[in-house]
């Protein structure tokens, strides 16, 4: 893993934690919880698609487009999931 690829996760983790956040209101934490939480989210998911297999090239520091498409996938997709997560949680202890 490179500081290029990790960088890129935990850019669209915020990207995908920010656009969670504007498609699920009720599970939104505002803008900063937001990247917070999907920055957060991009890191692990893209972690865990490189432990899986999944993330190309990218476990390997390569910086072709499919590795960079790759983190960019992972990122987005771990930011909105943890976000979605933590957002649920955060209600259910409000009621």
């Amino acid at each position: 893993m490179d500081m290029t690829s990790l960088l890129i996760q935990l850019a669209s983790g915020a990207v995908g934690g920010n656009a969670a956040g504007a498609a699920l209101k009720k599970l939104s934490l505002g803008t900063v919880g937001n990247s917070i939480v999907g920055i957060l989210g991009g890191g692990i998911g893209g972690q865990l698609l490189g432990m899986l297999g999944m993330g190309g090239d990218a476990a390997a520091g390569a910086t072709d487009m499919s590795s960079i498409l790759s983190s960019v996938a992972g990122g987005g997709v771990g930011g909105a999931v943890l976000l979605a997560i933590v957002g649920f949680i955060k209600n259910s202890m409000g009621k």
